[in-house]
């Protein structure tokens, strides 16, 4: 599949559709004709909507919404789903087969469709300016409206403004219908995921828009900005090792293991380490040992499939496409099977209404491939969008005169009150009514639904019970690729709600999902996401990590390099139990993008490389922070474990933040000389000797043991300038991180970041230090020269990335080095001089 040709298209098209449809609303809103006076009352919905929301919402909404259609008709036309071209011609033809046919008098018997009128458009008795133009637009609203009962959520009946604004040219090769023709040919339609790789894009330039801009992230852009599509090998990897897995230690004999392509075998473990701390074996049982250790399933029909942030519902039709075949290999009619995983199996949660649409969508073209006549059987996915319910004082206060006072408990209130901003927290929520389907019952049999002018209060009570019921603890596998959002972006609601109820995790909105997912499945369930690498190994996500390892099991993970995902950073794709096996090894793999192949999937799996590997719980702890350095070999581990920790030794501390550069920092070459201070051991002397600039240690490029001493900075009177400047908004001290317990004394120095090799430099008394590069001292009497030649050396090279794999090597990750001092006094203080010397050789 050519995406690229496909993120063309979706860009044009909504640039297109955007202009198109509000060239309408203008005319709609601001010519008269017969047309609109027929159609006053949906006028008058279209003003009162622009009260509601902006113009530039609307035309987004109707713009959006006519685009999904055309392509799910473009889509459904290519795989012989209509009963004939609704947009796509007959071969030779150019128009749409359904306009042909009404040409020829052949209309759909089921259609809600003025026919004489069409007729008269097209042959000339109804006066129009573009007559089968207009044909086209009525029969196009007719088949829709044809869809509604079969598919609501992306194709209700077509009565309001929506039809109103649709854009005016669909029949002439410059238009959007052109387009969608051209880019969804037979090839691409070959899988329905094609529709959501063309909402990704469709958005794409509404992200690129939402993330240009400083401050926090809006509720309503936050779909915008966290939408990624997640590659189908990856999908498959974390179905088939949650899914599959559960369904294999249930069924061994299975032979869905054969179609399972990136599925991992588990690695060969002692018996006492499948089973949680204290807990024997259990005998028999479909021949399994220790039956205890894993979830039972009897039936295909118990599984329950949760995506807690679906999307475009790719990960769901995967599992759709898995499960399908399970219930065939156990003998189930294939008429019934899509219906029932539809109504037993699959669910999805998301809280952007037209990526809900494509995954119902995407789940019924699954189910249609496989039962021709699915679309009469009215079922419908079982997929969730989250919805914000408000209740105002008085609808309270008679709903709770109904229910009683036996069912008004303090959980049922609160309960009713948590969804108020469901669309900003979606699945996030821990709903705080349990027994949903027993409330619901007894609700019922207190006559409450049945209460007329109960109705719209019902209607939301209603919402509220089924957001609970879908976000309870029920399912076996929870699958996800959850959004991604630091919490710099979060907004003021977002973000008090991540701070009060994920402290952990509220780093990142991908790591609040991976510790909610084992929320939503039940004890030994699996919860699979692929997610940022940043939670393994950073320490603002330690608290979390360590909870991980204390609480849950990682059974398999394939870590990923930059750009593997289509995106700058590194990611992870990671299967948990939800069980605490600590001697469990888990199952891990790496990969880089140079071993894709031209289908952007792995040439070979798993990859065989140096980090082709087990490890546990066990030994993750064994490591400071207890990062997921799983590639490690078995002595290193033991290393950390029995060495103590450099921060025992030396103090690390960040280097200063002027808050203005330009204004404090030279090169030295830039001031006078005689201005300069040179080798004042402490601030006293430095303050006397009534100098304006003092060395400065500011990073660099790559260079170990001594240089990249080209700057000053103005420390004139003690720094009484930087220590009391106050920011432009006069509420605080512009510069920080002085650390002036640590100036003008020896150290040594790094770059703060760097994309290549990390280089540690010797700095004499005399220095100040920027943020650009960290500060080391010894505690005591420790010796600098042998530290910079520990970390100068290879074996740092191999665990400074243990510690902290990222671009950024702030000094708290340095400090978790274990470190036995080694004399190379001799030897460091010589290659200093060598390399002093070379660096004075060329300033």
């Amino acid at each position: 599949m050519d995406t690229n040709a496909l993120k063309k298209f979706a860009q044009e098209a909504r640039r297109e559709l955007l202009e198109q449809v509000e060239a309408r609303l203008e005319q709609v809103l601001h010519t008269d004709s017969v047309e609109l006076r027929e159609k006053l009352g949906v006028v008058n919905e279209l003003r009162d909507q622009l009260k509601k929301k902006s113009k530039e919402n609307l035309i987004e909404e109707v713009a959006y919404t006519w685009f999904n259609r055309f392509c799910a008709l473009r889509y459904m036309d290519v795989n012989h789903i209509t009963k004939m071209g609704i947009v796509s011609p007959m071969p030779n033809f150019t128009q749409p087969e359904i306009l042909q046919d009404a040409k020829q008098g052949i209309f759909d018997k089921d259609w809600r469709l003025d026919k004489s009128r069409v007729q008269g458009l097209l042959n000339g008795t109804i006066p129009s300016t573009n007559p089968e133009g207009e044909a086209y637009r009525l029969l196009l609203v007719a088949v829709c409206n044809s869809y509604a009962e079969e598919m609501d959520f992306l194709f209700p009946r077509i009565e309001d403004y929506t039809e109103l604004l649709m854009p005016e040219d669909l029949l002439s090769t410059q238009s959007v219908l052109h387009s969608v023709r051209e880019a969804l040919t037979k090839e691409v339609c070959q899988d329905v995921e094609v529709i959501g790789w063309l909402y990704q894009f469709y958005i794409s330039e509404k992200k690129d828009q939402v993330m240009g801009q400083k401050g926090k992230v809006a509720s309503e852009d936050i779909p915008a900005v966290t939408q990624l599509f997640t590659p189908h090998w990856i999908v498959r990897y974390m179905v088939e090792n949650s899914l599959g897995r559960l369904w294999l230690l249930n069924h061994p004999r299975s032979k869905i293991r054969n179609q399972m392509e990136f599925y991992i075998e588990p690695a060969k473990q002692e018996e006492e380490s499948l089973l949680p701390e204290g807990e024997g074996q259990d005998e028999g049982g479909d021949g399994n040992e220790g039956e205890g250790s894993f979830l039972k399933v009897d039936s295909p029909e118990e599984l329950k499939i949760l995506d807690p942030a679906c999307g475009s519902g790719h990960i769901l039709t995967y599992a759709f496409v898995l499960l399908y075949a399970i219930y065939e290999e156990m003998g189930y009619d294939p008429i019934s099977i899509p219906q029932l995983i539809l109504e037993k199996n699959l669910y999805g949660i998301e809280i952007d209404k037209r990526a809900a649409m494509l995954s119902s969508f995407a789940l019924m073209m699954k189910a249609v491939e496989k039962d021709k006549r699915f679309l009469t059987r009215e079922v419908q996915p079982n997929i969730l969008e989250m919805e914000d319910v408000s209740f105002e004082p008085k609808e309270v206060k008679a709903y709770m005169a109904k229910v009683g006072e036996d069912l008004w408990t303090q959980d049922l209130w609160l309960g009713l009150q948590q969804f108020e901003n469901a669309k900003t927290f979606g699945s996030l929520i821990r709903p705080v009514l349990k027994d949903v389907p027993e409330l619901r019952e007894r609700l019922k049999m207190k006559g409450v639904f049945e209460e007329l002018f109960l109705a719209n209060t019902n209607k939301k009570v209603q919402k509220v019970l089924k957001m609970s019921e879908y976000l309870s603890p029920r399912h076996q596998v929870v699958v996800a690729n959850p959004p991604y959002m630091g919490g710099k972006n979060l907004n003021k609601i977002l973000k008090d709600y991540a701070r009060d109820n994920f402290p952990d995790s509220k780093s990142d909105l991908f790591a609040m999902f991976i510790e909610h997912g084992f929320e939503l499945i039940k004890d030994y369930g699996y919860n699979a996401m692929v997610t940022m690498q940043s939670w393994m190994f950073l320490s603002s996500f330690e608290k979390m990590r360590k909870k991980l390892l204390d609480t849950a099991t990682i059974e398999c993970m394939v870590h990923m390099a930059n750009m593997v995902m289509g995106i700058a950073f590194g990611t992870a794709a990671t299967v948990w139990i939800n069980q605490y096996k600590p001697k469990l090894e888990g199952q891990f793999s790496y990969v880089n993008y140079e071993d894709l192949d031209n289908e952007n999937k792995p040439t070979e799996f798993p990859v065989k490389n140096d980090r082709l590997a087990t490890a546990s719980a066990t030994d993750f702890k064994k490591i400071p922070g207890a990062p997921i350095s799983y590639w490690l070999p078995r002595r290193i581990y033991e290393i950390f474990e029995k060495s103590n920790s450099l921060d025992n030794y030396y103090n690390f501390q960040i280097g200063m933040i002027t808050g203005n550069n330009q204004k404090y920092i030279r090169n030295w070459y830039e001031v006078n000389l005689r201005d300069i201070g040179f080798g004042f051991s402490s601030r006293s002397l430095a303050k006397a000797s009534l100098k304006k600039w003092f060395p400065y240690a500011k990073g660099g490029g790559f260079r170990r043991w001594a240089g990249n001493r080209s700057f000053v900075i103005n420390w004139e009177k003690d720094g009484y300038q930087l220590q009391n400047t106050l920011d432009p908004t006069g509420s605080r001290i512009w510069a920080h991180n002085f650390n002036l317990d640590m100036i003008f004394k020896p150290s040594i120095s790094w770059n703060s970041v760097t994309s290549s090799d990390n280089s540690f430099r010797y700095f004499p008394e005399g220095f100040l230090f920027d943020s650009a590069g960290g500060i080391c001292q010894p505690v005591s009497r420790n010796n600098l020269s042998n530290l910079l030649g520990y970390l100068n050396s290879p074996f740092a090279d191999i665990l400074l990335p243990i510690v902290n794999p990222t671009i950024n090597l702030p000094p708290g990750y340095l400090g978790k080095l274990p470190y036995k001092e080694v004399n190379c006094e001799e030897i460091t203080e010589r290659l200093i001089s060598l390399t002093m010397g070379d660096w004075d050789s060329y300033e």
